[in-house]
């Protein structure tokens, strides 16, 4: 069992940047393939980029690539997911998510563990 928490989210103006943060509950972190996933307002919750369980590996939804890095500390069972030169398309709820095993994966259903979510606004 996983419990995760997002938090760092808030209000940038297109340009800046911001950093999330996932902090799981657990001792077996390091077993996880984490990602971060995005849902704006009345759309259906889409992918952002995952991590595999050392860290060696990460992936990206082409809109975000080049912008977005997601990085973890196994030994602070932390993810992370820093945010440059945003965009107020990138507006939405961000959410962390946690898969076991070192399978890719970047659909909502693959992954077994969610957390809350937190909100992240850029104005124009």
């Amino acid at each position: 069992q996983v419990q995760l928490v997002e938090s760092g989210g808030g209000l940038v103006q297109a340009g800046g940047s911001l950093r999330l943060s996932c902090a799981a509950s657990g001792r077996t972190f390091s077993s996880y393939t984490m990602g971060w996933f995005r849902q704006a307002p009345g759309k259906e919750r889409e992918f952002v980029g995952g991590i595999s369980w050392s860290g060696g590996n990460t992936y990206y939804a082409d809109s975000v690539k080049g912008r977005f890095t997601i990085s973890r500390e196994n030994a602070k069972r932390t993810m992370y997911l820093q945010m440059n030169s945003l965009k107020p398309e990138d507006t939405a709820v961000y959410y962390c998510a946690a898969k076991y095993g070192s399978r890719w994966a970047a659909t909502v259903q693959e992954y077994d563990y969610w957390g809350q979510g937190t909100q992240v606004t850029v104005s124009s």
